[in-house]
């Protein structure tokens, strides 16, 4: 079930991109500009395109519910934490941290130390 929503939720994104892309645009970012083309109104006339544009966004929106409450009610009980499965000493305490390493141990060696970094071909 969860997947048939999931693909219905694809579709409708890209129908959604296809439908904004379609229209005409209306000038300027943030209603700045924009071409009066005559009689100029507050109220523009909704087009096919834009109730189209609202159907499908009110239908992605409600998918993008759905797939959340479907992912809700299939991690519920459940944590993160309670799947790192920490193991535990016979005592049933956790085990100490190991020791951090000491600063010479994370430095390259140096050209003094016996062992070279690549083994020779010899």
């Amino acid at each position: 079930m969860e997947n048939v929503v999931l693909i219905i939720h694809l579709l409708l994104a890209l129908g959604l991109i296809a439908v904004v892309l379609l229209q005409r645009s209306e000038g300027g970012g943030l209603g700045m500009g924009g071409g009066g083309g005559g009689a100029i109104s507050g109220r523009a006339a909704a087009t096919a395109l834009s109730k189209l544009t609202w159907l499908l966004a009110i239908a992605f929106i409600c998918t993008s519910i759905t797939l959340t409450i479907m992912a809700a009610q299939k991690s519920a009980g459940s944590s993160v934490a309670d799947r790192i499965g920490v193991p535990q000493s016979e005592t049933g305490e956790a085990p100490e941290a190991p020791a951090a390493p000491l600063g010479s141990d994370l430095l390259p060696p140096s050209e003094g130390d016996n062992a070279p970094l690549v083994p020779s071909a010899d």
